[in-house]
């Protein structure tokens, strides 16, 4: 099972669950349609699971998914209390999905391939379970890419580190700009190529309450998360290192000035 570089701390998942289908999702609404199959693939606490469920309605059907257990049961309870009986969650491995060829009309994943060792198989295997005429989504950040002001010295050791132990964790942090070349090669493109439909879009941290959950979000997850466990037990940072860089992310959330800007690859790929 791949490592996941964030982990399940609070402190991840208060970010996964600010995510929804029009903050994480837009490129791929206007391919939904009433009564769709759909496969969310590393569903998190399920909140983006839970509004695609909402768009295909009643008569669809969608599945979330996850290698572990984990965060399932959160997102099983955020299920029931919006009364999404078309949604249900599942223990899953991408690389071997437990479904039959052909079962689903969107297989969708956010933030996955970064932090799978082989995103090319991964894809291949969304593509078994894709139905013809259906759509493949994918979309992922692309570290190399944030940008941020003002300029802070330990931002820019938190951009390094990460990517540091995304890496050592078998990743590819910088996945956005790879998502077209991915699935190339996983053999996704048909004879014109034009069934590949890249783009990309951002999230922006600029006002001053996204500037403070932002900042104290990654503080905490510098000192606090898997992340950090990797950092030090791989020799990449010490403790004095992460608290560092923590105090940074603080001094760079008081700032009124401050900006930050994520970037995202994005990814239709229709199956014919």
């Amino acid at each position: 099972m791949p490592a996941y570089t964030h982990g399940h701390h609070n402190a991840v998942l208060r970010s996964h669950r600010s995510r929804t289908a029009a903050n994480s999702a837009a490129y791929l609404l206007s391919e939904l349609r009433p009564g769709q199959r759909v496969l969310d693939v590393g569903c998190g606490p399920g909140t983006i699971t839970a509004d695609l469920a909402e768009l295909v309605g009643p008569d669809g059907r969608v599945v979330g998914i996850e290698p572990v257990a984990g965060v399932l049961a959160e997102a099983s309870a955020l299920a029931a209390e919006r009364g999404l009986a078309n949604l249900s969650y599942e223990v899953a491995d991408v690389y071997r999905l437990p479904y039959a060829d052909a079962s689903f009309d969107v297989v969708h994943a956010h933030q996955v391939l970064q932090h799978l060792p082989d995103p090319v198989a991964a894809l291949r295997e969304m593509r078994r379970v894709a139905a013809p005429g259906g759509v493949i989504a994918v979309r992922d950040s692309d570290y190399a890419a944030m940008t941020w002001y003002p300029e802070l010295p330990e931002l820019d050791e938190w951009l390094g580190l990460y990517r540091q132990v995304a890496r050592a964790n078998g990743g590819e942090p910088d996945a956005g700009r790879r998502l077209l070349a991915w699935a190339r090669a996983a053999g996704l493109a048909d004879a014109t190529g034009t069934n590949l439909l890249p783009s990309s879009s951002s999230w922006t941290f600029a006002t001053d309450a996204e500037r403070g959950w932002w900042s104290e979000s990654w503080a905490e997850r510098t000192t606090r998360t898997k992340l950090a466990e990797t950092a030090r037990a791989e020799g990449l940072a010490t403790p004095a290192d992460l608290e560092r860089i923590a105090a940074g992310w603080a001094r760079w959330g008081a700032d009124p000035d401050a900006w930050f800007a994520v970037l995202h690859g994005e990814l239709l790929v229709r199956v014919s």
